[in-house]
């Protein structure tokens, strides 16, 4: 990578969110985990201290559907879901 190259990354991290109160720590090691449907990723420092995220992905029902396949065929009888969703702002 060029210098130009890392100095245009460089400043588009400057404009993300930043976190001021890890600036400077070092990492003693990073883990993660699954429970109660979410992603854990922990990072720990050697000063003790610790950051952790909690990522959590939702499923959305799209459409459903009643369907007979007596006779080996998809034969469509009803729709009880079609397009909708429950936004939620975390």
């Amino acid at each position: 990578m060029s210098k130009s190259k890392r100095k245009a990354a460089f400043k588009l991290l400057r404009r993300e969110k930043q976190y001021p109160g890890l600036h400077g720590k070092v990492v003693d090691f990073v883990d993660h985990g699954w429970g109660e449907g979410m992603l854990y990723v922990h990072v720990r420092f050697m000063d003790k201290t610790e950051v952790c995220w909690r990522l959590a992905a939702h499923l959305t029902i799209k459409e459903a559907d009643l369907s007979d396949w007596k006779r080996g065929e998809f034969d469509h009888i009803r729709t009880f879901v079609s397009n909708e969703t429950h936004s939620e702002s975390f």
